[in-house]
């Protein structure tokens, strides 16, 4: 499923026009990172959790030449699968 799969879900089930539902689900999808961005967790009690966490700088190797190279620190996301969304999928 691709976003615009998601959409198209989304617009059958509420019956709402699909120019509204892609608002809504890029509202949302907005909301997510604006939080992940300031540092908060986001928590969907049943979905479950995105968290931004980040990677230490490290050393790494280039693997066509096996030299030796600095990766930087980063940021990433990290998503905890909630208990109901297991279950479902299972």
């Amino acid at each position: 499923m691709n976003k615009m799969d998601l959409i198209a879900a989304v617009a059958d089930e509420t019956a709402l026009p699909r120019t509204k539902t892609t608002e809504v689900v890029d509202a949302v999808f907005a909301a997510i990172a604006g939080a992940l961005k300031g540092g908060e967790e986001v928590r969907l009690v049943g979905f479950g959790t995105f968290a931004a966490t980040k990677r230490k700088a490290s050393t790494g190797r280039n693997p066509r030449t096996g030299e030796e190279m600095q990766i930087p620190e980063s940021t990433t996301v990290r998503f905890k699968v909630g208990k109901q969304l297991k279950d479902a999928v299972n």
